[in-house]
């Protein structure tokens, strides 16, 4: 029996779907989020359980709040490349604006900017949002540049999450909503 979250927009761009979290998605996500490429999303101690857990929230988020993450998939070939999109757990100052590439493979061709920069115009257009950040673990010079290239601005005076170590970077609202 094949189980999908039902009512979940999908997004297409130039290269990209966005689109909800499948079953099929559980694999590549616990490939990256147990190598040392995700040392900047996850705790030094994680396994395959608590890998298991963080995927399940990313999907139950669409049932509980109504929206969350996508799954980047590439247009042509349907490949798992990563995940884009709204993020809000409970206890976090904000809603945010997350990403990651799973795919090696996906590295450096501009796929996160692409699916972001649509992740970022469903959060202000179809959710509403006045306001989006992305919090930012410091040392994470990839993360901090594709903040930046979107247009967000460092914001000092707001509030991280956690621990309180994260950088918080603002996005604008797009012109093209404004």
């Amino acid at each position: 029996m094949t189980v999908a979250l039902s009512g979940i927009p999908v997004i297409k761009t130039e290269r990209l779907v966005l689109r909800a979290p499948g079953p099929q998605d559980w694999e590549p996500y616990a490939a990256f989020i147990l190598s040392e490429r995700a040392e900047f999303i996850r705790p030094a101690e994680f396994d395959r359980g608590l890998a298991w857990r963080a995927f399940c929230h990313a999907t139950g988020m669409w049932v509980v709040r109504g929206y969350g993450s996508f799954v980047i998939a590439d247009r042509a070939t349907g490949a798992t490349l990563g995940m884009t999109g709204p993020w809000h757990p409970e206890g976090w100052p904000e809603p945010e604006i997350g990403w990651t590439i799973w795919s090696e493979e996906a590295e450096g061709k501009g796929i996160a900017a692409e699916a972001a920069r649509a992740a970022i115009d469903f959060a202000f257009r179809d959710l509403g949002w006045p306001t989006a950040v992305s919090y930012i673990a410091p040392g994470n010079e990839r993360s901090i540049a594709l903040a930046k290239r979107l247009g967000a601005e460092e914001d000092t005076a707001a509030a991280p999450p956690g621990d309180g170590s994260a950088l918080v970077f603002r996005h604008r609202k797009p012109e093209a909503l404004t």
